[in-house]
């Protein structure tokens, strides 16, 4: 009997006995139960754990979890998936005044030698590099079309009745003018954006355009007939008046090198001014429309297009020679001028 009782004894106990000594071995004390008041004050706050089923936490647990949680709430989440140290450095070095459009110009005003002037262009003072906020581009373009007719009528009515005396018998009447040009330059602001001096700009680019000139001559002379001499060759009508047109016309293309000056305002509005040449190989062509209804030459000879008789022929084509070497004199004052001046002036806007 009492081998029996001890053999109850050690199977009750020793299982006990190894468990706590496992633990004690391997450091792993057996945790303690939370308490119902702070599994209740766990699940009120995050609400996780059943208050009912409480064996199944821990104090440690419970304690470690409520950190982990407050850890996470605390981790303000980044956008775009960045890391935190790229999207410090990117909101340093960010300028919202460096993006497009910022720096967006538009102007409008007029040219004396192309009309209605306009252009587009792009120029940012608000950049950071030295360079990018010293340079910019435009697309620059004019017309007389627009404004060609009240202009006209304008330069005539100034110009009066009497019109434009060339000597005591021609003058010059009726005129007409049209011009256009278009071109592309590249801005540089040597001053930046220093304040008054950073409107001050140095202009180059490539310019095309056209000028056309028109005006009629009208030539009266009292109790006589009226005549006029073209390379020393004399040439008169029968009556004293005389009408006809002079011409002019040039067409140019080359580069353009200017100055400018952007004067601010206010909320972005700027007065431009832009003055330069174009340096084109092309010289402006003149011509004459003489009329030849009762033209003669100073034999009396009748100047006339058509006409099978070769004496007449003779005289008509020695005076569409003459003519010409007249024009060729006149261009000869103008040769050495191989430049054409363009003079802006308006408003702009820069964004």
């Amino acid at each position: 009997m009492k081998k029996i009782f001890w053999l109850i004894i050690a199977a009750v106990v020793m299982p006990a006995m190894a468990t706590e000594d496992v633990h004690k071995m391997y450091g792993k004390e057996p945790e303690p139960k939370v308490p119902a008041e702070i599994a209740a004050q766990y699940n009120q706050q995050y609400g996780q754990y059943d208050v009912d089923n409480v064996e199944d936490i821990t104090a440690d647990t419970a304690n470690e979890e409520i950190k982990d949680v407050e850890k996470i709430e605390n981790v303000k989440p980044v956008e775009n998936k960045k890391e935190i140290g790229q999207e410090n450095k990117f909101n340093e070095n960010y300028n919202p005044k460096a993006r497009f459009p910022h720096g967006l110009e538009l102007g409008i005003g007029v040219s004396p030698t192309s009309g209605l002037n306009g252009f587009i262009g792009y120029n940012n003072k608000n950049f950071d590099s030295f360079w990018a906020k010293r340079f910019g581009i435009r697309f620059d373009f004019a017309s007389y079309s627009p404004i060609k007719s009240k202009l006209n009528k304008k330069i005539n009515d100034e110009i009066g009745k009497d019109g434009l005396k060339i000597n005591e018998n021609i003058k010059l009447e009726d005129f007409k003018i049209n011009a256009k040009h278009f071109g592309a330059l590249v801005d540089f602001y040597p001053f930046g954006d220093t304040w008054f001096l950073g409107g001050l700009r140095v202009s180059g680019g490539y310019f095309t355009g056209k000028l056309d000139l028109d005006a009629g001559f009208f030539g009266f002379q009292k109790g006589d007939k009226i005549g006029f001499a073209l390379n020393d060759y004399f040439y008169s009508y029968p009556d004293n008046k005389v009408y006809g047109r002079a011409l002019a016309s040039w067409k140019y293309n080359g580069p353009y090198l200017g100055a400018g000056f952007d004067l601010g305002l206010f909320w972005g509005f700027k007065i431009y001014m832009d003055a330069g040449v174009v340096f084109t190989g092309n010289v402006a062509k003149l011509g004459l429309d003489i009329p030849l209804d009762g033209l003669k030459n100073s034999a009396g000879i009748d100047i006339t297009e058509n006409s099978d008789d070769p004496v007449v022929q003779q005289a008509y084509q020695l005076f569409l020679e003459n003519k010409e070497a007249a024009l060729a004199d006149a261009r000869k004052e103008i040769d050495d001028y191989p430049y054409y001046p363009l003079v802006k002036l308006g408003f702009m806007y820069r964004f």
